[in-house]
């Protein structure tokens, strides 16, 4: 018997006779087959079966189909499933309903036993759908599953009295502002925009004044700073209802911004009224502090309130760039992710007070990629280029084709030391502990120091592009001559020495030993200097550094909320689709082969198309050098590789015949992993007809996204090898759906395969 299942309060039963009885609140009870015409009815279904049996319920896990991304089943559980709260006891009661081809959903799955004890009739559990206009007060706490992961302690001893997200969050709830004594003030004038001020304390005493004729409170809110000097450029002053960490506060978009203007005085330039609570004429805003305009001094987002008798000062707290409005927005989105998709991770910083800061994200495919292509890893912090309102920075490697593939994603709320050095080790985490050989990111102290904390031993390289805005702005006034010397030193210089001895030319020659930018940056040579980096794996990275950031354009300053998660997640699968198309390229084309030797035919079988013609110009290049034998002793041999008909382009290789081992002067292998001309003209001269095994490295390789397990020694706990193992499969299985849906013919060869390869596990086991 199927029974018609419907709303709260009109569950319909059928009797023996056949005759429909209305059941009200007393109902029946879920048992497999029980039909409903939705989903949301077999929640309401269930709240209402929880009601009397006395629990409460959560929506748990859906599922997608794959064919086309609609839900296909949902969970509805007891509240205290699973363990991610104290009050949680891991109770295996729920009930899944599974949609049909008839676009009815029925109840498959059922475990009526919980593992504690129920109360009697309990209020009915609400379930409100996520929204940003209509949020409810923050919880006391709130779960953040992260799959696999136990609740974690603080990482480090350095990092005490900080919080890590990974299991749950804890709201510490603020005292709320003292009444004020009802004393009337005289009436402010009204704000407006190009209103002037002298300082940016004269306007914050305006907009307090404003404030209590009015009648709301007054918080600092954010401030930004010039990226050249540091200095405080604009200000803002916000009602003190502004935001939702607090259950006083309720979203309220009134504000007043101020500019710094070039004379040192301050003007409103954005200003809203508009308040979306009631207000109250009259109401102080007492014990207001002084800001100043320096760099370090001053209050953000801070109540302006009387302090009381139990403490005589306001705890400084960190600024937030990113928008109150965007939390909801994202741990929504994050958690419908982590239903589909099980290595799914995130965590969000929280400052002393208990409120959101930073948020990192990365799903599986990241993850498993970065068990690949980790080695060399970029922090892009592009939005930091201009006036971005989402500070949205990305952590990027570069694949086999040396295109980029991404690591993870984070919105950075303030760039500290605080900040950063939680962004890596979040991110560290989450990449199971693997750091990177060498490390691209902004040359800001703040980011310096993170990760010389967080990547000990990793190389740390200065972003080109933040290289190439200080050069605009320091070098700007200095003549043509001296642009072209400059470029000259940095690119031309094969060796440390001979860089060294040109830059030290260069500055005397134009007067410059007393340039304190041109000092500093020498000072920090190691970390931009094409000459001292390549002896360091960038593998990907042009040695001028600059690449093509990974969501180009399509994610900008203008990019509002509602557009964030689409954009991203569009950016994203067509990268991975690039991808793909070279995938499907490196195995099935073929590239022609421009000589004779075996060691071309070699590399065109291991390596993927794009660095198989990196390599083939090389060898082909080689046909234009000259080889001299200049030194030998025992097994190691010397020799001197110059190109024909200009002396001045040589290289010196060292070569060991004892283990084939080879090393030039250029260093083409070091940094790029790939060999360069003048070692294959020496393997040439010596008769080498194919590479030495050390010199194809697995990451170029077609099959380097299959190559993790032979790094398994490196420390991988069994749980991470586990997930490794998932994301490695689920990505062949992905494949073989792809190419095998494409015709008739490869899908019954993709079958075909796929059967033979189970025959074989289920044998092995």
């Amino acid at each position: 018997m199927v029974v018609k299942a419907y709303p709260l309060g009109m569950v319909r039963m059928i009797n023996n006779n056949g005759i429909s009885e209305d059941e009200g609140d007393s109902g029946v009870e879920p048992y497999i087959g029980l039909e409903f015409d939705t989903a949301e009815e077999a929640r309401d279904f269930y709240n209402s079966y929880a009601t009397r049996t006395g629990f409460k319920f959560r929506t748990g896990q859906l599922y997608r189909s794959r064919t086309d991304g609609t839900v296909s089943s949902r969970r509805f559980v007891c509240s205290k499933e699973g363990f991610q709260l104290h009050s949680r006891t891991g109770c295996p009661a729920f009930i899944r309903v599974q949609r049909r081809d008839t676009g009815k959903w029925v109840l498959d799955q059922i475990q009526k036993d919980h593992n504690h004890e129920l109360g009697g009739h309990i209020e009915e559990t609400t379930t409100p759908r996520p929204s940003v206009q209509q949020r409810a007060p923050a919880p006391t706490k709130l779960a953040l599953s992260v799959p696999h992961r136990p609740k974690m302690k603080v990482v480090d001893e350095a990092d005490k009295g900080r919080s890590y997200l990974s299991g749950v969050i804890s709201f510490k709830r603020f005292k709320g502002a003292e009444e004020s004594d009802g004393q009337t003030q005289p009436k402010a004038p009204e704000p407006y925009a190009g209103l002037e001020f002298g300082s940016a304390n004269e306007a914050c005493q305006f907009y307090q004044a404003y404030a209590e004729v009015v009648g709301f409170r007054v918080r600092i809110g954010q401030l930004f700073r010039s990226k050249v000097d540091g200095s405080i450029t604009s200000r803002r002053f916000v009602c003190s209802k502004e935001g939702f960490q607090h259950p006083s506060r309720m979203g309220c978009g009134a504000y007043m911004r101020i500019k710094r203007q070039d004379s040192g005085g301050w003007i409103v330039d954005r200003l809203n009224k508009d308040h979306n609570h009631e207000l109250e004429p009259g109401k102080k805003n007492a014990g207001m502090k002084k800001i100043t305009d320096d760099v370090t001094g001053g209050l953000d987002s801070v109540d302006l309130i009387q302090l009381n008798d139990f403490s005589n000062h306001i705890n400084k707290t960190r600024e937030n760039t990113i928008g109150k409005e965007w939390y909801a927005v994202l741990l929504d989105y994050f958690q419908s992710k982590q239903a589909e998709d099980m290595g799914f991770f995130y965590a969000v910083e929280l400052d002393s007070n208990g409120s959101f800061m930073s948020i990192f994200w990365a799903d599986s495919r990241s993850r498993f990629a970065c068990s690949q292509f980790g080695d060399v890893v970029v922090f892009d912090t592009s939005y930091r280029k201009g006036d971005y309102s989402v500070p949205f920075a990305t952590f990027i490697g570069f694949n086999h084709h040396r295109q980029p593939v991404l690591l993870g994603g984070a919105l950075v709320a303030d760039e500290s030391k605080e900040a950063f050095s939680w962004l890596f080790q979040t991110w560290l985490r989450a990449m199971s502990g693997r750091r990177p050989r060498s490390f691209v990111a902004d040359q800001d102290l703040p980011i310096q120091q993170a990760a010389a904390q967080v990547f000990p031993g990793t190389h740390h390289r200065f972003s080109a592009w933040q290289i190439r805005s200080k050069e605009r702005e320091n070098l700007r006034s200095f003549p043509n001559e001296f642009s072209y010397e400059y470029e000259k030193c940095l690119y031309q210089s094969q060796t440390t020495v001979a860089f060294d001895t040109m830059w030290s030319a260069l500055v005397n020659k134009y007067g410059l030993r007393d340039n304190m930018w041109l000092r500093e940056i020498y000072e920090k040579r190691e970390n931009w200097v094409p000459a001292y980096l390549r002896a360091n794996f960038f593998g990907g990275i042009p040695v001028n550094g600059t690449f093509e950031p990974f969501y180009g354009t399509s994610l900008s300053s203008l990019t509002s909320l509602r557009e964030f998660i689409s954009r991203y997640e569009q950016g994203l699968e067509q990268r991975r689709e690039e991808e793909r198309k070279e995938d499907f390229n490196s195995y099935n084309l073929q590239p022609f082969l421009q000589t004779k030797e075996p060691v071309e035919e070699q590399c065109r079988r291991l390596f993927t198309l794009t660095i198989f013609r990196i390599f083939q110009s090389e060898l082909a290049q080689s046909y234009n050098y000259l080889c001299g034998k200049t030194y030998e002793e025992g097994a190691i041999s010397r020799f001197m590789v110059s190109k024909c008909g200009n002396e001045n382009e040589k290289q010196a290789v060292t070569f060991s015949a004892s283990n084939l081992n080879a090393s030039c002067s250029c260093q083409m292998f070091e940094y790029e992993g790939l060999l360069c001309r003048h070692i294959l003209k020496v393997f040439n001269f010596l008769d080498i007809r194919e590479l030495p095994s050390r010199y194809i490295l697995h990451r170029w390789t077609k099959n380097a996204e299959f190559g993790f397990v032979r790094d398994v020694e490196s420390g991988v706990t069994s749980q991470d090898l586990k997930a490794l193992m998932i994301w490695s499969l689920r990505e062949a299985a992905s494949k073989y759906i792809e190419f095998g849906t494409s015709s008739l013919e490869k899908y019954k060869l993709a079958y075909e395969i796929m059967r033979e390869g189970g025959k074989k596990l289920c044998w092995q086991r």
